[in-house]
């Protein structure tokens, strides 16, 4: 059976020119030594491996270039997408059946011409040309801004003249059958279509109209927190904060990452899926909307407070959970845990699926590989190192791909295993691994970017609490058990024996004069104060609840985003169905698949683990469900962020391989352009860049905006072939109100409404 191999090697240079590997999952310093975890063996490569496709090629070039950038997860679950689909375009132009995405269609209100191109000799050599320009320029335009762009700029340049290419040949002019132009060509469609898909990549995707309902709170402050709200997300403040892939952020306050994301244009998702709301003059597209988190009411309590003190209580007593030393073993192989796929429906369900006092859930395993006939076997290990590794592995941090291209690297893998027959959904003859990758590549991409839409739009609208705001904030509180004892209050922690208790006279955390006498403490890992050198271990103890921490290193603490619902639930629950389909078998090849993290050299910022601990998985589902225990052991969710998330990934991931596959077959068709929107954004602000659509980009025409009265407020002509016009909403020339947009050709006319807010 294929295991993973884990490598150390003295840090010289940057780590990407040490040595060639392939599928990196963790990159980490650790005591002056280079840590590099992957699922691949380095040398002798396999078959499969000998046999890596140029579309791989450019994808580890892109995986390489996320974790030297900002770890925005949403951005880079669109830029794998995007970046995959420009391959699947360079692929599809030579095909007779299949339909491109972007060339030569409309998608959302953006048109991209395409006269097609004359069948070449060597359709295959064209095709490697193609993929590889349009992959090249697309990364190089993505990657050029972020700490490792000039890194990954002369990356794709040097991967360009290995492959036999001018890396400085430019031109757009596909006319005369060159592979090299086509592919600049729809790197440049791809470009274009990026700047108006809503993401506000222009801007560097910074918010337009959120704004955070709590002051900022320092996590590290020896003062009580203050929260306005405890149902809605809190900013955190730091002397210094980096995000997940080691990258110093800016000022002290790190902005919510994204809340409008769920208005960009997404790949499966259709209208009826979405509901608007309005909030602060801006409409928050939510896609599968999972209705409204239970709220905690501070003064009457209620049935939702329960619920709230519920899912906060479990994820503040499975901090308690990460300490190797507390002896109490595990076996974490497929013969004990997982094998659980039906997703609770109700909050009782929900109660039901995860053991509230001693981790992890109901999975009871699986008896047999049924690839080998054999047993699972049995792997020991402290519940401490487990869930601390679990912890770690699957936050993607630092140097990782985050979660989206935690899940390419995961499909990379699987493509690497002898096992896997490249048979699209498990049926039909075998693809050419160049066919296979393109396929697979557009349909997990298309799936990542939509779970990113959803999870975001939910995100920014619920704009939900976690749970270091949460649980600090009921400890500050009280108790919310029992009126009759000392420091009631229905915004108070539940007393949990054991647990979560209320702190006596002679207690050891009592403090001088009794002064904290009353109040609760929680049994949980203890936290960075504990932590000298990275060899030390903080363990857990009683802890004054006010001081609860999440299992985060202390310049990250917990992201930059509202909790409701889980990333990580959504994208992995999403993958792991697009890869179930995509492979025809809910199990991975061979049966399982594993991670090795050896004995104190795998932790980042505490020893560990105390022993070699393996992660294994023997389906992709039992992979996502283990990545959503993680977030629960390392304090960043409580239960009912991940099960929303789950449910909404399994429906965006089933839906995303049913629309790829008709891309695959030409069953899509073109839309009707007719029914676009003839400007965008509608509303648009004062100073806002307005972006009007043409009908007939193979005309020339005028644009004009007059107001509702009949005054000409703007004019402007346009050359043919253009397919949008963009020009600012100058405050000189435009006043709030309604606007008529007209934009004629010669023998067409088409025109529609916009609103210009102040």
């Amino acid at each position: 059976m294929l295991s993973l191999l884990s490598l150390y090697i003295y840090r010289k240079q940057d780590e990407e020119d040490v040595i060639c590997i392939h599928t990196v999952y963790h990159i980490y310093m650790r005591r002056n030594l280079l840590l590099i975890c992957t699922l691949a063996f380095v040398l002798p490569l396999t078959a499969q491996q000998a046999q890596h496709s140029v579309a791989r090629e450019w994808n580890e070039v892109q995986l390489k270039a996320i974790r030297k950038d900002l770890a925005r997860p949403t951005v880079q679950a669109r830029n794998l997408f995007h970046i995959s689909a420009a391959m699947y375009d360079a692929w599809a132009a030579y095909d007779a059946t299949a339909t491109p995405f972007l060339l030569g269609r409309a998608v959302g209100t953006f048109i991209s011409p395409f006269e097609g191109v004359t069948a070449p000799a060597d359709i295959e050599a064209a095709r490697k040309q193609a993929i590889s320009f349009a992959a090249s320029r697309m990364i190089a335009h993505r990657y050029k801004s972020s700490p490792g762009g000039a890194a990954t700029i002369s990356r794709c340049d040097s991967l360009l003249r290995a492959l036999g290419y001018d890396a400085d040949y430019a031109s757009l002019d596909y006319s005369n059958g060159n592979p090299a132009a086509l592919g600049n060509y729809i790197a440049d469609q791809y470009i274009q279509f990026g700047l108006q898909d809503g993401s506000n990549e222009g801007n560097s995707y910074t918010n337009r109209y959120y704004a955070p309902v709590n002051q900022p709170y320092p996590p590290f402050s020896a003062f009580k927190i203050q929260i306005q709200d405890p149902n809605r997300w809190q900013p955190l403040e730091f002397n210094q904060f980096i995000d997940q892939n080691g990258n110093v952020i800016p000022g002290t306050v790190p902005a919510f990452l994204t809340p409008e994301w769920g208005q960009v244009i997404p790949f499966s998702l259709k209208p009826e899926d979405k509901t608007v709301y309005e909030r602060d003059g801006f409409e928050y597209w939510v896609y599968h909307d999972p209705g409204p988190i239970p709220q905690l009411d501070p003064v009457n309590g209620g049935a939702e407070s329960e619920e709230y003190r519920w899912t906060h209580s479990l994820t503040a007593i499975w901090a308690g959970h990460l300490d190797p030393a507390d002896s109490v073993m595990w076996d974490i192989s497929p013969a004990s845990l997982g094998n659980i796929d039906a997703i609770p429906e109700t909050l009782e369900g929900i109660r039901a699926l995860y053991n509230y006092l001693e981790g992890g859930d109901i999975g009871t395993g699986r008896s047999i590989n049924p690839y080998t006939g054999l047993p699972y076997e049995p792997q020991i290990v402290p519940r401490g190192d487990y869930s601390r590794v679990l912890a770690e592995f699957w936050a993607d941090g630092p140097n990782s791909e985050t979660p989206p291209g935690h899940w390419f690297s995961i499909l990379n893998y699987v493509c690497d295993r002898s096992e896997l027959k490249r048979q699209y959904n498990g049926e039909g003859p075998e693809m050419s691994p160049l066919e296979w990758d393109i396929k697979c590549y557009f349909t997990l991409g298309g799936a990542m970017h939509d779970a990113a839409i959803c999870a975001w739009g939910v995100k920014g609208w619920y704009d939900s609490v976690r749970p270091i705001s949460a649980i600090r904030y009921m400890a500050s509180q009280g108790q919310s058990s029992d009126p009759s004892l000392p420091s009631y209050s229905p915004a108070g922690l539940p007393l949990v024996p054991g647990k979560i208790e209320l702190i006596r006279a002679g207690d050891a955390l009592a403090g001088p004069g009794n002064v904290n006498v009353g109040k609760i403490k929680i049994k949980a890992w203890r936290g960075h104060a504990f932590i000298s050198t990275p060899t030390d271990v903080a363990g857990v103890d009683w802890i004054l609840g006010e001081t609860w921490w999440p299992y985060q290193r202390p310049s990250f603490v917990t992201p930059p985003f509202a909790g409701y619902v889980s990333g990580h639930s959504t994208y992995s629950r999403a993958a792991a169905e697009a890869l179930t389909l995509l492979t025809g078998d809910e199990y991975f090849p061979g049966g399982m698949a594993e991670f090795h993290a050896l004995k104190n050299n795998f932790l980042v910022f505490e020893e560990g683990p105390s022993v070699d601990v393996v992660l294994q998985w023997a389906t992709y589902r039992d992979a996502s469900a283990q990545t959503s225990l993680s977030r629960i052991w390392g304090g960043i969710h409580p239960p009912i962020d991940d099960i929303p998330g789950r449910k909404i990934g399994k429906t965006v991931g089933i839906e995303a391989f049913e629309h790829a596959r008709k891309y695959f077959t030409g069953e899509i068709p073109d839309q009707n352009i007719e029914t676009l929107p003839i400007a965008f954004p509608n509303p648009v602000s004062i100073n806002e860049k307005l972006s009007v659509v043409m009908t007939n980009p193979a005309s020339e025409g005028t644009v004009q905006v007059i107001t509702l009265h009949g005054q000409l407020v703007y004019e402007n002509s346009f050359e043919a072939g253009e397919q949008i016009v963009f020009f600012q909403v100058d405050p000189a020339t435009f006043v709030p109100g309604i606007y008529i947009v007209r934009v004629a050709g010669k023998g067409w006319q088409r025109s529609g409404k916009v609103w210009v807010k102040p």
